[in-house]
Order: structure tokens, then sequence, then C-alpha cells
């Protein structure tokens, strides 16, 4: 259970960290241009970390024999929930800002 909570932490940072390194503006600096696409790869990567930590936890954090807490489940099925949905949505957002 304690490696599991863990992971779960170190895909929440590695998500907060990909969704503050987001480049959302529809402008780039002059001068700046290179750097896009390797924040883009950044990006990518993490998001792709963060679904394969939040895997990993969701498979050490329900074991065959756990405690019986439906709040506990619910709340990290939540947490899981939103790290996966952002993940992906991610992905899909920088398949579109690449190829246009």
């Amino acid at each position: 259970m304690f490696l599991g909570e863990l992971m779960l932490a170190v895909a929440v940072v590695t998500w907060m960290t990909a969704l503050l390194m987001s480049p959302h503006a529809p402008t780039v600096a002059d001068g700046t241009e290179h750097v896009r696409m390797s924040i883009v790869t950044f990006v990518r990567n993490t998001a792709i970390g963060t679904l394969a930590l939040s895997a990993l936890a969701g498979w050490l954090l329900f074991p065959a024999r756990r405690p019986n807490k439906p709040w506990r489940d619910r709340a990290i099925l939540a947490v899981l929930a939103i790290l996966v949905v952002g993940s992906l949505y991610q992905l899909v957002w920088l398949r579109t800002l690449v190829t246009s």
C-alpha cells in the first residue's frame, strides 16, 4: 500500500509539472520558436509517464486482499481518473498543436 501511495504522489507531481510547462500561448515570443518543440516533447513524455505511473499506482493500490474502505477507493479512483483524463487530453492537444 505504501509503495502504491508513493507512486500516486509521484504521478500527481509529474502531471502537475507537465501541466505547468504546457505551451498554451497562441503566440510565441520572438527568438524562442526553437524552444517550443522541446517543450512539446517534454510535455508528451511526461504525459506518457503519468499514464504509466497511474497504471502502476492503481495496480499497487487495489490488491486482491485490501481493507474495505469505499471512501478511500472512490477518492483514489477520482485522483486516477483526473490524472488519466488530463494526460490523454494533453496528448490529443499536443497532436493538434504539432500538426497545425
